[in-house]
């Protein structure tokens, strides 16, 4: 006769590995959205250099050279991203689990390992998409990254863009790389909070970040980027947890995100992208 051995359930559940949030790094939260779907930024042009007419008649009935007409052009962004998701946690699954199928464990790991990486690839993907610099597909390898990557510095210095912030965004492909590169020195003394958020080194003045391939693009290579480059809103972040409500027994959870991410015209010689062929 067969015997059913007694198999024990324990209150643990296999997480899934995920990694924390790079919006905060790579963009910024220069604009307002509140009270409005859309915002309109002004792009102004600037008038030229003359040489000053000291010793010669006026003309135009000035001396300081021809008069120009500023122009003032604007650039709207209009959030597209209206998301939502909802799901139930019937009681008895909550009690027969050993309340494992909890609302407020099951809603921070929506946030974690759903919403989150999905913010993040969509924002990598306007990056990559809008960058100032586009370049097309190449082969990297150990000995032509670094080079690459000085291009890019090279790129960006030339732009005049702000030396201090700069991000050079990798994958675990290109980090190997670059670790494999005999002209590549990073310094590792990061602190645990920027680790945390995925910086894991220095190279020329510019941090690191390492983010999964699963987030980026798929022939994604490199790129280098400052935040003021990009900016990206959450204009709502609404989650709730209904406890029994009419006709459910146990939690309806429930969640709405509206976000987007936008490239500056007038700043987006900040994002210089590296493909690879694939």
């Amino acid at each position: 006769m067969a015997i059913e051995l007694t198999t024990e359930f324990l209150p643990y559940v296999d997480e899934i590995f995920t990694t924390e949030s790079k919006k905060s790094l790579l963009t910024n939260q220069n604009f307002k959205w509140d009270g409005a779907k859309s915002v309109k930024i002004y792009k102004v042009s600037t008038a030229s250099m003359n040489n000053y007419a000291r010793d010669t008649p006026i003309k135009n009935g000035t001396r300081y050279g021809v008069i120009e007409q500023l122009s003032a052009e604007t650039q709207e962004f209009e959030l597209k991203k209206d998301r939502s998701f909802i799901f139930e946690i019937d009681k008895l699954d909550s009690d027969e689990t050993k309340q494992q199928l909890e609302a407020s464990t099951a809603l921070a790991r929506q946030i974690r390992n759903v919403v989150i990486p999905e913010i993040d690839t969509y924002i990598h993907k306007v990056q990559c998409a809008e960058a100032g610099t586009i370049l097309d597909a190449i082969e990297l390898t150990k000995d032509n990254i670094y080079t690459e990557i000085i291009k890019a510095t090279k790129t960006l210095d030339e732009a005049e863009v702000p030396e201090t912030g700069r991000i050079i965004v990798v994958n675990p492909d290109t980090y190997m790389l670059m670790k494999q590169s005999k002209d590549i020195v990073m310094q590792t003394n990061i602190g645990n909070d920027m680790l945390i958020r995925g910086i894991i080194s220095n190279l020329d003045g510019c941090y690191v970040m390492k983010t999964p391939s699963n987030r980026l693009p798929s022939d994604f290579g490199f790129m280098m980027v400052h935040p003021e480059a990009t900016t990206a809103p959450i204009k709502l972040e609404d989650y709730k947890i209904h406890e029994d409500p009419v006709g459910y027994s146990g939690s309806i959870v429930q969640g709405r995100i509206c976000y987007d991410a936008f490239v500056l015209e007038n700043k987006k010689k900040a994002i210089y992208y590296q493909s690879i062929i694939k």
